[in-house]
This record gives structure tokens, C-alpha cells and sequence, in this order.
């Protein structure tokens, strides 16, 4: 069975449901997870609103699941009130839309290419490829460098603690997946590399430690 993507992130259950339920008439394989409970500095307890739900599909369903989703929201789209606050935005606003899908919902992106058509501005299929070509270079290019929590991650990987470990490893390893389903480096390679000097930093620091506390140490 090949590796399951987090493709979309829910708050509401119901939505995520209606997702799979998608997925499902159209033969996509799909799991559906609650996230796990994460620390919570305040100890609240977990509302409905904190959860989180992910749906997963395999990378290579990816754009055919973006096909069957643009299809099926593009039906509501032709049904849109006009005073849905889309038909407020100007050409240029619409066009942001189009250049960046992934920071907008479904529906709103089919329903900016209606508007944008009935304005005169036909976004074709081979427009369509080229946009979403120059999108995913863009989402490739790494995260802005990190050179606090580099400097952070040596400073714990020098002087002991765990928390270098965890550092060095979210610098060196973290991936992040592209709207295509493509899996890419979070950071830069310079900043990966300092994840994996700190990485290995606080393993030879642990060690050093725990033989210092257990070997070392004075009998009682």
C-alpha cells in the first residue's frame, strides 16, 4: 500500500466526511484521521473546535483528486449568489485566486474562473498548466532561513538537552507536500545541514551525558 498524504485539513468533521464521501464515489483511496492531541501550554481542555481532521490519499491521486474537487465545486459555482464578496473583487483579485489555488478554497477558485470568464478573461486549460506550473515553483523554493532556531539548536546541542535533538532533526529532515502531491524539503540546504551537525551534536551530548550520570557518577 503506498504512503498516504495529508491532502486536506478540516476543523469540522462533517466537512471532512463530505471530502471522503467525494473521494469515495470516485474510486480514490482515502483515510480519514483525527489529529493527535498536542501539548497545550495553557492545559485547556480539547474543545470540538481545536481538533483537527486529515484527510490522506496517496501522492499519486494528488491531481485527480484536485480535477474531481474543481468539478464538483464548480457546480455550486454556477450557482453563486451575486452577493457572494467574490463578485466585489476586481480582475487583479480574481487573478490572484488563480495564481495561488492553494491558499484558497475549492469553490472559491472555480467560482473566480466563472466570474473572470463572464468578465472576458478565459482562463484555457493551457493557461491553467502554465499557472499552476510557475505555483508549484514557487511552493518548492525553501522557507526563509531560520537562523534563530539554528542558533538555538547549537547552543542546546553544546550545552546538553533534548530539545537540540528534536531541533536539529525538524531543520534537517521536515518535508512539506505541494498541492501535486510532490514531497519537498522544508528548509534550505544550508539550514539542513546545520539541522544535521545539531542533530548529531545532541545524540554524541546525550551520550556523553548519560555516561557521565551512570558511569562516572560517585557510588551512594
Amino acid at each position: 500500500m503506498p504512503e498516504l498524504l495529508t491532502y486536506r485539513k478540516f476543523n469540522d468533521l462533517a466537512l471532512a466526511n463530505n471530502l471522503a464521501e467525494i473521494l469515495a464515489a470516485h474510486h480514490i483511496e482515502y483515510v480519514l484521521e483525527e489529529s493527535p492531541d498536542l501539548f497545550n501550554p495553557s492545559f485547556a481542555t480539547r474543545t470540538e473546535m481545536s481538533r483537527e481532521y486529515w484527510v490522506k490519499i496517496s501522492s499519486d491521486d494528488f491531481d485527480r483528486a484536485n480535477q474531481v474537487i474543481e468539478a464538483y465545486e464548480g457546480r455550486y459555482a454556477d450557482e453563486a449568489d451575486l452577493d457572494h464578496y467574490l463578485f466585489g473583487f476586481d480582475d487583479d483579485e480574481l487573478m490572484e485566486i488563480i495564481n495561488k489555488p492553494d491558499e484558497w478554497s475549492a469553490f472559491d477558485y472555480a467560482l473566480a474562473k466563472k466570474i473572470l470568464k463572464e468578465r472576458g478573461v478565459v482562463i484555457d486549460a493551457a493557461r491553467e498548466k502554465e499557472i499552476g506550473e510557475k505555483r508549484m515553483q514557487e511552493l518548492k523554493k525553501p522557507e526563509h532561513s531560520e537562523h534563530f532556531w539554528v542558533m538555538v539548536g547549537y547552543f542546546f546541542a553544546l550545552f546538553g538537552g533534548v530539545l537540540g535533538f528534536f531541533i536539529g532533526w525538524h531543520l534537517w529532515k521536515s518535508k512539506k507536500t505541494l498541492p501535486n502531491g510532490e514531497q519537498v524539503f522544508v528548509y534550505s540546504p544550508g539550514d539542513r545541514n546545520s539541522g544535521k551537525w545539531i542533530f548529531y551534536l545532541s545524540v554524541v551530548g546525550l551520550i556523553a551525558a548519560t555516561y557521565k550520570l551512570y558511569i562516572l557518577a560517585p557510588p551512594y
